[in-house]
């Protein structure tokens, strides 16, 4: 009786055993599993970052070209020498009375 209690026992603790086994080997796969995954997360988070400053840096040179090319002088020597305009006068003025 006493043996057999005992060997009851032992299986159990056997079994017991073999579950906080494969529990602690799957709890450290998902471990790896999360570290990996958090790698490279971050590498791509640095990508997007860099990206990002890039897209900055273009759109501030873009800014500053676009207040170049709309400068009042640029636009008002582009008006003359290719649409050939020309400042108003008073005698082309036309005053309309309503």
């Amino acid at each position: 009786m006493i043996t057999a209690l005992t060997r009851f026992l032992d299986d159990k603790l056997k079994m017991i055993s073999l579950v906080l086994v494969i529990a602690s080997v799957i709890s450290a796969m998902s471990v790896v599993y999360s570290k990996h995954k958090n790698r490279l997360l971050f590498v791509e988070l640095e990508s997007l970052n860099k990206e990002r400053d890039r897209m900055n840096i273009e759109w501030g040179q873009l800014q500053l070209e676009q207040s170049t090319w709309a400068t009042d002088s640029r636009i008002e020597k582009i008006a003359t020498e290719k649409l050939h305009m020309r400042n108003v006068t008073y005698e082309n003025t036309v005053i309309i009375k309503l």
